[in-house]
């Protein structure tokens, strides 16, 4: 495989991957049966697409979705300043919001899309994430769905990116850190 030089360690397998969002759907789909809704699926994209696919088709709902495009990154690092590239082409007002993502990190990006949600009248909004790091959070941001607790490495894959390269592993690995370190 191409990348297979760059990878230090694999830390989930596809099949892991798998069966995690076949979990997740099962959970989502009782907690929004309870409900009685069927919510927005909102990807963040463009790292939330593979595990969007995956988990979207594990939900026994009648749900919609739609997609952002927001950014806060450059190469490892949060700018700080949070820019919306694409946004939604539906609706939010009254609507029970089910935000997924690759991984929540420090915050900052998520909770400002859940504030925007909210201020477009957005019933409830709750976060799904394939990997959370709580190690780079800066707020009390707790995701509603998580599917695995990831330390404070250089994680790419299964849409995770190092500057648009590595989305397409069908895994989630560790960057070794030459492939990164004096190349932001």
């Amino acid at each position: 495989m191409w990348a297979e030089k760059d990878i230090d360690r694999i830390l989930v397998t596809e099949k892991e991957i798998e069966n995690k969002a076949k979990e997740l759907g099962a959970i989502i789909t009782e907690d929004y049966k309870k409900m009685g809704s069927a919510p927005l699926l909102v990807g963040l994209l463009r790292g939330s697409v593979p595990f969007f696919t995956e988990l979207a088709k594990n939900i026994d709902l009648d749900i919609e979705y739609d997609f952002m495009d927001v950014s806060s990154y450059v190469g490892r690092h949060s700018t700080g300043e949070i820019r919306i590239i694409k946004d939604l082409d539906t609706a939010v007002s009254g609507r029970d919001i089910l935000l997924v993502e690759d991984i929540v990190d420090t915050g900052k990006t998520i909770q400002s899309v859940i504030e925007l949600l909210y201020h477009r009248g957005a019933s409830s909004v709750k976060i799904v994430t394939l990997l959370d790091k709580p190690s780079g959070r800066v707020n009390h941001l707790k995701a509603d769905y998580i599917g695995f607790e990831v330390g404070n490495e250089f994680v790419i894959g299964f849409g995770m990116d190092f500057n648009q390269k590595y989305r397409c592993l069908p895994f989630i690995g560790v960057l070794k850190p030459e492939c990164y370190q004096d190349k932001e």
